[in-house]
């Protein structure tokens, strides 16, 4: 990907063209591939981001899909919300900004 494209992209995604799908409760064997077929029957993604454990590089259950329009990824979210996929009930909501609140670190004092 050019230069270009990258900024261009990451303009999109900072202006919220994009809705970002938090997913969570996902079968451990899933890949991004399944993610992708999945949302697409709803409507264009954008990406799929699966959280891997970075030693064992091994699924942690939970991902982000992006999609472009509002309207698909909001019928997305009211349709899959607490469907079974591969016999777990998977959580799909709307991602919410990640903020500064010093979760899972440690929490040292100033």
């Amino acid at each position: 990907m050019t230069n270009f494209a990258a900024v261009f992209i990451k303009s999109l995604r900072s202006n919220k063209f994009f809705m970002n799908i938090y997913l969570g409760n996902l079968p451990y064997d899933i890949n991004e591939g399944e993610i992708m077929e999945l949302f697409e029957e709803y409507g264009n993604v954008g990406s799929v981001k699966l959280i891997t454990d970075k030693f064992t590089g091994k699924s942690k259950g939970f991902g982000f899909v992006e999609m472009s329009n509002d309207e698909e990824a909001k019928k997305a979210i009211e349709e899959l919300n607490g469907k079974e996929f591969k016999g777990r009930k998977i959580a799909v909501n709307q991602a919410r900004e990640k903020t500064d609140d010093n979760r899972g670190g440690r929490n040292f004092r100033k």
